[in-house]
């Protein structure tokens, strides 16, 4: 790797997709694979068969296995599982660099926002979030895609990033709110669990509305309570990304919910998941700092009691008995 590469921290669907987009016209991009014999397969065979196989993957991607390798790119892409994100940041050099959090969540036990952990991770670095509505299938295959980009170094930092994430179909959008970039992707992941187990109980299209629309609230309430501002979550990163989340299977935590929705448990399917739905992990966390923050956050209280495993049906029918309400009522 020369030292001017860019580098992407994590292979899975949405590392890998990013890895590909940023590949456009020949540019080296490096990417850490942590599984064994993934990188050198994707190195070989150009594909990542375990988690895109979707994607063929371009020659100009350099898959490693090393961490090692991309300790002196200028740019790394953190697209680990946030519950990982710590532990991967502490095994490289604390270069100045900047560092882009792709990982969506919440870190369980300390209840940090990404951000915060790579600041003490990785104090002389500059933090950028990106996040907004992608699905890593449409990304790969160079699909339009807009996203916020917030940058915690402002101005100076977006002018260094934009023109190295930025692609014709892959467009970036400036904020300066890394709190509300991250509170409206780890906020969506839990909400369209609660989307899928609409959609696996079959309560129809209204009920899925009117739970994206009572999310987006309870995501407003909890986001203002942090800092974050309510244009940034009526925004990609917020509003946008709970869309596409809460209405498709391509999404990890819609497939959760409608499974849990269809009667199985959430133990087996955690067991049983190769990806990550980082909504699962994040659910609890969330709901602790709702309490904190005395915020009233109802569906996410619905959505950590099924995966405590209680019965979907039963949940649902709390939900719809609660005490009637004016709509802007914090609960």
């Amino acid at each position: 790797m020369t030292q001017a590469a860019i580098g992407v921290v994590g292979a899975g669907a949405w590392g890998t997709a990013l890895a590909q987009m940023l590949s456009q016209n020949g540019r080296e991009v490096g990417l850490w694979a942590l599984e064994d014999g993934l990188a050198d397969a994707i190195n070989r065979d150009h594909r990542n068969e375990l988690y895109l196989p979707s994607a063929k993957l371009s020659a100009s991607i350099r898959a490693t296995a090393d961490l090692a390798d991309l300790a002196q790119c200028n740019v790394l892409l953190l697209v680990t599982p946030a519950q990982h994100l710590g532990s991967v940041l502490s095994r490289l050099p604390a270069n100045p660099r900047d560092l882009v959090l792709c990982a969506k969540g919440i870190e369980a036990g300390s209840g940090r926002m990404m951000n915060e952990v790579a600041r003490d991770c990785a104090p002389g670095s500059d933090i950028a979030v990106l996040s907004g509505p992608t699905f890593a299938h449409e990304v790969a295959a160079g699909l339009p895609t807009a996203v916020t980009l917030a940058c915690g170094g402002g101005q100076a930092q977006w002018e260094r990033l934009a023109p190295a994430i930025a692609r014709p179909n892959f467009r970036p959008y400036y904020s300066d709110d890394l709190v509300g970039a991250e509170v409206g992707g780890s906020v969506k992941n839990v909400l369209a669990i609660a989307c899928g187990v609409v959609d696996g109980l079959q309560l129809g299209q209204n009920a899925r509305a009117a739970l994206i629309s009572r999310g987006y609230a309870e995501m407003l309430r909890f986001g203002e309570a942090l800092g974050a501002r309510a244009a940034t979550l009526a925004g990609l990163c917020g509003l946008g990304d709970l869309v596409l989340t809460c209405s498709s299977t391509s999404s990890r935590n819609f497939s959760l919910g409608k499974a849990l929705g269809e009667g199985q448990t959430a133990a087996a399917l955690m067991q049983d998941r190769r990806t990550v739905a980082e909504g699962a992990f994040t659910a609890p966390v969330l709901r602790d700092l709702a309490a904190k923050n005395h915020v009233a956050m109802p569906i996410v209280e619905a959505v950590c009691a099924l995966l405590d495993g209680a019965a979907a049906g039963e949940v649902a029918q709390d939900m719809l008995t609660r005490p009637l309400t004016s709509e802007g009522h914090a609960a």
